[in-house]
């Protein structure tokens, strides 16, 4: 399977921008933005741009500091959630790399403050003690903390510039406002859904698939490379809770010359089975939406069409035999 990103199974980039990912605030980014932390992609380097204050990075950096202390910056997180495994990636520093890194949460609902003063005297969680980085590189931990955050602050000693923050997690939905029979999109990124696996994602990445809106474009979505052999390609999810399914949206936007010919999409209660259990079929999957004619370019509702599943954790949209669809929608109500 090609992977265009490095997105653990099972996790989502809590931070990314794409899901309302903010760098708050930093001490110091006299060289290279603190915005560009959460931007797609490693970042890249072009070797004759430079900016009245010096090199163009495509990163943040901060200058050389000359006086004790270190450098850091705060990220509002998109979605709140578990904190599983983090990317410090300085790709393109070399020379200008921070030697360690840390990294502190907290939870904090409402208003963040805006001075450093307040935001220093706020009760920070170190769930990353103070780590060695190499250059040019991903540099991946694994986080063991179980608790539900908001907010990240990366430091880094003393100084210097980091690429890309990944911060891979759980979401975790904020469900006291749903009333019973409320019907929810049990697969968006933003109540919990989250792709497992899939047959291939060679020009783009199924992440896509849940995320918030309508794709902006073809690179928006899932696209599988074209198929020359036999069989059909695939993708499973988990879904945010599991819930009885309703209604389900099979979106080929911008898929024109490369949508799939047909779909069909099924269910399963299996909250314990594993990735490898869930692919190799070792659970119980019941159709819910059979093999059905899909067209270029359209959003398709399915409702009356669909097998009733109460309780359904997962689902696979298969499609024949390869192809884009952009976005997945699973509309039900709450088990």
């Amino acid at each position: 399977m090609s992977s265009p990103d490095s997105t653990p199974p099972g996790l989502v980039d809590l931070a990314s921008e794409r899901i309302g990912g903010v760098a708050l605030v930093a001490n110091d980014e006299f060289f290279a933005a603190k915005e560009n932390l959460l931007k797609p992609g490693r970042g890249i380097f072009i070797p004759d741009k430079f900016t009245d204050r010096g090199k163009w990075m495509d990163g943040w950096e901060s200058r050389r500091r000359r006086k004790p202390g270190n450098d850091w910056c705060v990220i509002q997180l998109g979605l709140r959630g578990v904190i599983k495994q983090i990317d410090i990636d300085t790709n393109h520093f070399l020379g200008n790399h921070p030697p360690f890194a840390s990294l502190d949460a907290i939870a904090k609902p409402g208003n963040f403050p805006k001075t450093i003063a307040a935001i220093g005297k706020l009760s920070w969680k170190g769930i990353l003690k103070k780590s060695s980085l190499n250059p040019g590189s991903q540099n991946l931990f694994e986080i063991t903390s179980d608790k539900t955050w908001t907010h990240v602050r990366l430091n880094i000693f003393p100084d210097g510039g980091v690429a890309r923050l990944r911060v891979y997690g759980i979401v975790v939905p904020d469900w006291s406002n749903l009333k019973p029979g409320n019907i929810i999109d049990l697969a968006a990124i933003e109540n919990g859904g989250v792709p497992l696996a899939c047959s291939d994602m060679f020009f783009s990445s199924m992440t896509n698939l849940i995320m918030p809106g309508r794709a902006k474009n073809m690179g928006d979505g899932w696209e599988t490379r074209r198929r020359r052999g036999p069989g059909h390609d695939w993708i499973i999810l988990r879904l945010g809770a599991p819930g009885a399914i309703r209604k389900i949206e099979v979106d080929t936007n911008h898929f024109k010359g490369n949508f799939p010919d047909s779909c069909s999409i099924e269910g399963c209660n299996a909250p314990a089975a594993s990735i490898k259990e869930l692919i190799d079929g070792n659970v119980r999957w019941r159709k819910l939406l059979p093999k059905t004619k899909l067209r270029a370019n359209e959003r398709r509702l399915f409702e009356r069409e669909l097998a009733r599943i109460d309780n359904c954790t997962h689902v696979r949209l298969n499609i024949y035999p390869d192809g884009g669809v952009s976005r997945l929608r699973v509309w039900g109500t709450l088990a």
